[in-house]
């Protein structure tokens, strides 16, 4: 083993929530990448301010503790908990050494897993830039669950990161108009950069035929409903935790026959399962965030060793944060 990868296992650190609203880094023991295992020291790693707020801030509800437990984790939401899935590393011991690699694993410094469970970053996808693959999973399978066709008139409410990237995904099936829609005026200009048109949600067009809603707000997901033309879909992309959703579905939510779908990147679709594995979902996202106008979609970054100050802001509600990344470099 290379002193390189020896002074990585020795060095281990993680990222813990210690309590609601409380972080601190942990040294990490490690044992040294046994067959068919590799050894990843971490360059890159990104907060998904949607689910990591949730888990920071103790908001897991009890009866979701197992389905919500992630890849990789340590503890329980119970708390202390090593929790996140966001991570871009290079192979420093196992199957090719060098190769950067993607790996949905908590924050931090080094780690050793199956080389199953890492997937090879192409040459020409920057590795800061594939931090985003796990939300761009998100993105594609609300696309898939959405069942869009060729000219679709599509709304997303909620210009989070997850939002912007199924605006993207959208705008990218030809002919279809896509609004990106905020409460921020400020998010006019990511729109634009993903060359997306921006509304807020005063000024949005109505009748669309494709919903995405990604706001994690009741006020989000009743304007998404509203903004629904006839037959029309809307596809539920926010988690709530254990915060109650209130709707009013008097109006013309049943006589417009409007379907509410909810989509979970942890399944695939079942009219795509036959076709896609997990694997090659993965894969196709590496070739969709090999576009340079997702830089777009990082607001802000900081060395690993700030993360314990850090994530307390990125958790807090109504931070106009995109996607935040963790350099450990």
């Amino acid at each position: 083993m290379s002193t390189e990868a020896a002074r990585a296992l020795q060095e281990a650190r993680a990222f813990w929530v210690v309590e609601a609203g409380v972080g601190e880094i942990r040294t990490v023991d490690l044992e040294a990448p046994g067959e068919a295992q590799v050894l990843v020291e971490t360059l890159y790693s990104a907060v998904s301010r949607g689910t990591e707020s949730l888990v920071f801030n103790g908001r897991v509800p009890p009866h979701m503790h197992t389905r919500m437990r992630g890849p990789n984790q340590d503890g329980e939401f119970t708390f202390p908990i090593k929790y996140g899935y966001c991570l871009v590393g290079r192979v420093l011991a196992g199957v090719g050494v060098g190769r950067h690699v993607f790996c949905l694993h908590p924050h931090q410094t080094a780690f050793c897993v199956p080389e199953q469970a890492v997937t090879e970053i192409p040459e020409s996808l920057p590795p800061a830039r594939a931090v985003l693959a796990a939300l761009m999973e998100t993105a594609l399978t609300a696309v898939w669950d959405a069942r869009m066709s060729v000219g679709d008139r599509v709304v997303v409410v909620g210009a989070g990161t997850l939002g912007c990237l199924t605006a993207y995904l959208a705008a990218r099936v030809p002919g279809c108009e896509v609004q990106l829609v905020d409460v921020d005026p400020g998010k006019a200009e990511i729109a634009a950069a993903l060359g997306v048109m921006f509304a807020t949600p005063q000024h949005v067009k109505d009748e669309a035929d494709v919903v995405f809603h990604a706001s994690a707000s009741s006020s989000g997901l009743q304007q998404s409903i509203e903004l629904a033309g006839p037959e029309a879909t809307v596809v539920e992309m926010s988690w709530f935790g254990d915060a109650e959703v209130r709707l009013r579905l008097g109006g013309r939510f049943h006589s417009d026959r409007i379907r509410l779908v909810s989509s979970q990147v942890g399944t695939i679709p079942p009219h795509q399962a036959r076709r896609w594995t997990y694997r090659r979902r993965l894969r196709m996202v590496m070739k969709l965030l090999q576009d340079e106008r997702l830089d777009a979609l990082f607001s802000g970054e900081s060395p690993f060793a700030a993360l314990p100050e850090v994530m307390p802001e990125l958790a807090s509600v109504g931070r106009p944060t995109l996607c935040h990344r963790i350099c450990y470099r």
